[in-house]
């Protein structure tokens, strides 16, 4: 009998260790028309977007993080420090060696690409010295000088589908969840026309409003205007 109770135990314990795992913390999702590339641990993995096993494309002792997917999905630009300051990298999603595209040693933050695929939008506080703020900058998936938008501040940005126009978070909250929050770090999100560079403030009554993204004619983001933080959309045609 002992010696039946013994594998069993074991056989038990493996499940509740097994069991115990739970979901893991995957984080900073990218998408393109068939792949999800995701952060877990410090590195990237990819999976097919109908699902099936997540395939690891990193394995360093640094941290990459914010991953974005080009247009076409066939590449991945992301914020690595595992040559001690924080650079742009991009990626093929078959894997291999990543190509570094920035050199400043400043915070940086991969943010989305040029509609058409050929340049990568980031933030960094580069050349802002001594206080140290957020730009928008573009860098050419085949390297070369770092090109500075004209927008004065930029923590978070996405292009309008034709590449005329952008949509801009102006600040870094130190504080993003902070319920109910209506201080001076709340500003509206900022259409800037590429062209005239006019601006157009959306409705904004200190509310936190972040994460903004074009997705075919609307603009979506989040924000607490109505309580508990919620997706919103707005139409810039209409207003």
């Amino acid at each position: 009998m002992r010696h039946f109770l013994l594998p069993l135990c074991l056989v038990l314990l493996l499940s509740v260790s097994v069991d115990a795992q739970g979901t893991r913390l995957l984080r900073q999702p990218t998408l393109s028309a068939d792949h999800v590339v995701f952060t877990h641990g410090g590195d990237l993995w990819i999976t097919d977007r109908a699902g099936g096993l997540a395939r690891r494309l990193t394995s360093t002792p640094a941290t990459e993080r914010h991953p974005r997917l080009s247009p076409d999905g066939k590449h991945i630009a992301f914020v690595s420090n595992r040559s001690g300051a924080e650079a742009v990298y991009v990626l093929p999603i078959e894997g291999g060696t990543p190509e570094r595209l920035t050199w400043y040693p400043a915070s940086t933050q991969t943010l989305g690409w040029t509609p058409d695929g050929e340049r990568i939008l980031y933030a960094s506080s580069r050349e802002t010295a001594p206080g140290a703020y957020d730009r928008l900058w573009t860098v050419s998936v085949d390297g070369g000088p770092s090109e500075l938008l004209p927008a004065p501040w930029g923590h978070r940005a996405a292009y309008s589908p034709d590449g005329s126009q952008l949509i801009i978070d102006r600040v870094r909250r130190w504080e993003s969840e902070f319920q109910d929050y209506r201080g001076g770090q709340n500003t509206p999100l900022i259409l800037m026309d590429l062209d005239t560079l006019d601006e157009t403030w959306l409705p904004n009554e200190r509310t936190t409003d972040t994460q903004p993204v074009w997705l075919g004619d609307l603009v979506y983001f989040l924000s607490d205007r109505n309580g508990p933080v919620n997706v919103f959309s707005y139409n810039p045609t209409s207003g």
